[in-house]
């Protein structure tokens, strides 16, 4: 049995933060305004696999409304929903994310994001796939104003071991 899941987040840019995509600090004069560290990249995975085991959102799971989750590491975060995964007896058997960004390039930090989201989930970073657009300066994105992830999940039933 497998589930499959699709989680998407957009964040706007701001100055005086540091930019986070999937668990890397990427060198750049903005960061992304969130409640968390606004690692959007993190938070489509956390949305995919929530939506594979049909346990709502990000939102619903870690409001923004509690402070205990002001400024938390979206590690912490996805860490905490793979830990639901697991225990609803699922494995990753491959993620797929997509960053869009007109800057800063994403390109030279996709190998690093690859490997962060592999060691948070004790995967294969060949489980991990990471494709990096630009929105050819269309809307908020290309105006550099924000910065967004999609993210697709396919999780596998297992049982005494085995995949079933």
């Amino acid at each position: 049995m497998f589930r499959i899941g699709i989680g998407y987040d957009i964040h706007r840019t701001i100055e005086g933060r540091r930019l986070f995509l999937g668990a890397e600090e990427i060198p750049y004069i903005r960061g992304l305004l969130g409640h968390s560290d606004g690692d959007a990249v993190l938070h489509a995975v956390c949305d995919a696999f929530l939506g594979a085991i049909s346990e709502g959102d990000i939102g619903e799971c870690f409001p923004d409304t509690e402070a205990q989750y002001q400024n938390i590491s979206s590690r912490e975060l996805l860490s905490r929903v793979y830990q639901r995964v697991k225990e609803r007896g699922f494995r990753v058997g491959n993620i797929d994310i997509i960053v869009i960004a007109e800057e800063p390039r994403i390109s030279p930090f996709k190998k690093k994001i690859r490997k962060n989201i592999a060691a948070i989930l004790k995967i294969d970073e060949d489980a991990v796939g990471v494709k990096a657009k630009t929105n050819e300066g269309l809307g908020e994105i290309g105006r550099k104003e924000a910065i967004a992830a999609y993210a697709v999940a396919l999780l596998l039933k297992e049982t005494k071991g085995a995949l079933r």
